[in-house]
C-alpha cells in the first residue's frame, strides 16, 4: 500500500476519533437526567398488629432523592408531597401533605426527607394488603459549572404498597418504591373507570 494512502487513511481514522470524541463529551456536557426520587419507608402504624401502635394515627416516610448528573448540581424548588389512601380502583382518599424548604444538591449526590403524616378519622380496610399513593411536585434548575438552565417542572408518583404489618411492600432486592412521571393522573383514571362504567351500563340497560 503507497505510504500516501496509508497517511491519508490514519489521518482520517484520527478525524473520525477526533469527531467521536467530540460529539460524546458534548452529549455528557449538555444531556441532562431527571433526579431519581423513591421512597425508601412508608410505616403505617394503625395497620399493625400490636395495640400500642395501632392507637398511632400518624404514617412515617422517608423520600430519597438522587442527582445522577456526574457534572451537574441541582437547585430544587420547594417539594410538594401528597399522600393518598386508595381503597379500589375509583376512589382516591387524600389524607395528608407535606412541603420542603428548596435546596441544592450537588451532581453524584443523595438525600433524604423524612417526615410523618397524621391520618386520624381514616378507616382502613382490613386487608392483607393495603394501597396508598405518594405524589411529588417541584421545579428544577440545573447548574452548570457557567451558568444556570430555566426552570423545569418534575412532578412524579407512585403507588405504594402496605403488608398487615404496616410496613411498605419494597421492590426486588429490598429497594425503595421508585417515583415514574405518571403522576397527578388520580382524578383522569377515576373519570376514565366511570367513564368506561356509563358506558356499559348504557349499552346493557340498551
Amino acid at each position: 500500500m503507497p505510504l500516501d494512502r496509508q497517511k491519508k487513511q490514519r489521518s482520517c481514522c484520527s478525524c473520525i476519533f477526533s469527531l467521536g470524541l467530540l460529539a460524546l463529551s458534548l452529549w455528557l456536557l449538555f444531556n441532562i437526567s431527571r433526579p431519581t426520587c423513591s421512597i425508601e419507608e412508608f410505616n403505617v402504624f394503625a395497620l399493625t398488629k400490636t395495640a400500642p401502635s395501632r392507637r398511632n394515627n400518624s404514617i412515617h416516610y422517608d423520600l430519597k432523592l438522587k442527582n445522577r448528573n456526574f457534572n451537574k448540581g441541582i437547585y430544587y424548588d420547594a417539594l410538594n408531597l401528597t399522600f393518598y389512601y386508595k381503597p379500589n380502583l375509583v376512589n382516591v382518599v387524600p389524607i395528608g401533605n407535606a412541603n420542603f424548604t428548596p435546596f441544592y444538591q450537588g451532581y453524584g449526590k443523595g438525600t433524604h426527607r423524612v417526615g410523618d403524616i397524621e391520618t386520624g378519622g381514616v378507616k382502613w380496610d382490613d386487608t392483607t394488603t393495603v394501597v396508598f399513593r405518594v405524589e411529588l411536585a417541584t421545579s428544577l434548575r440545573y447548574k452548570y459549572p457557567l451558568w444556570k438552565t430555566k426552570r423545569r417542572r418534575l412532578v412524579v408518583g407512585a403507588d405504594l404498597k402496605v403488608n398487615d404489618e404496616g410496613s411498605l411492600v419494597k421492590a426486588k432486592d429490598n429497594k425503595g418504591i421508585k417515583l415514574s412521571s405518571n403522576a397527578m393522573k388520580n382524578e383522569m383514571k377515576r373519570f376514565q373507570v366511570l367513564g368506561m362504567l356509563g358506558i356499559l351500563i348504557f349499552f346493557h340497560s340498551w
